[in-house]
């Protein structure tokens, strides 16, 4: 049996969606630090939510194009990833990783042939990258708009290259994801895109669902339509 994959839950605003997320099996929980986010949470809120999941589960800070001062104090409550998700080049990628002392998350936003071919050139200077689809344009936020991008666009992508798949999943859809592109993991928003009024700890349930179909399908070892003579992508970080 292939290993599982990883799953990320990305939005939580509270104790008890932390609580919920963490019973439910995820594998990491992201906090939006973004201020045009529907699910932005401050420096305060961070520190209390980082805290709670100390050795409980792996903690993801999400951060768009930020300045020194807001990697540095986001560092200092000792996340275990930082994630980039704005235009950030690879060298300032690199030079964030080495400022901050914290493994970093690196997003590209995959909307065309030319953005998986942009892949390769993160490889190096981030610890995990994240594909997610590109925002429509003269959107206000980067991500997070419950849509998935064209998979078959992966087929230019280095076949020994781990990713973790965002866009658009939904429980009812990752099976499809994992037999087309078989990725390392997957980020899910938290509660499965409910509108922010509507979240609550009973909404973070799919995920039990989703981890299911996850296994199920790993484990009988669908073919992928994207995999070449080198095999799966699947596979667990070291």
């Amino acid at each position: 049996m292939a290993d599982p994959i990883l799953i990320k839950i990305c939005g939580i605003k509270t104790p008890a969606l932390l609580e919920a997320t963490i019973e439910a099996g995820a594998d990491m929980v992201g906090f939006m630090h973004f201020a045009r986010s529907p699910r932005h949470v401050d420096i305060e809120t961070l520190q209390t939510l980082i805290s709670e999941a100390r050795g409980r589960i792996e903690t993801c800070v999400v951060l768009v194009n930020p300045d020194n001062s807001c990697v540095m104090e986001v560092a200092a409550l000792s996340p275990d990833w930082i994630q980039l998700h704005g235009p950030e080049t690879p060298h300032r990628v690199e030079a964030i990783r080495d400022e901050a002392g914290i493994a970093v998350m690196k997003v590209v936003s995959i909307g065309s042939a030319e953005d998986v071919a942009s892949v390769a050139s993160f490889a190096d200077v981030a610890d995990r990258i994240m594909l997610d689809t590109k925002a429509p344009k003269g959107a206000e936020r980067p991500g997070g708009h419950g849509t998935t991008f064209d998979w078959t666009l992966l087929k230019g992508l280095d076949p020994e290259q781990q990713f973790i798949l965002a866009g658009g999943l939904k429980p009812e859809t990752v099976a499809d994801a994992i037999r087309a592109v078989r990725p390392m993991a997957s980020m899910s928003p938290q509660a499965s895109r409910l509108p922010p009024a509507s979240r609550t700890p009973s909404s973070s349930a799919p995920l039990l669902k989703t981890r299911a179909r996850w296994s199920e399908y790993l484990s009988v070892g669908f073919p992928s339509p994207l995999e070449g003579e080198g095999g799966s992508r699947v596979a667990r970080d070291g």
